[in-house]
């Protein structure tokens, strides 16, 4: 996985790739590969109310 991070306008550092779920229709494949994002350090996630795939349980836990 490619590790390089970007520095934000604020000082903090971010990984440069993030995680988007647009037509995942699954909850549990949802939430599973959100999770494991986070895990792994990804802490952008392209997310919508359109999606209609409600990932914010997965963030909540």
């Amino acid at each position: 996985m490619n590790t390089q991070t970007i520095k934000l306008c604020n000082g903090i550092g971010m990984l440069n790739i993030g995680l988007g779920v647009y037509k995942t229709k699954e909850e549990a494949e949802v939430k599973q590969a959100v999770k494991k994002a986070l895990e792994t350090g990804y802490r952008m996630i392209d997310t919508a109310s359109t999606y209609k795939n409600e990932i914010g349980e997965a963030i909540r836990e």
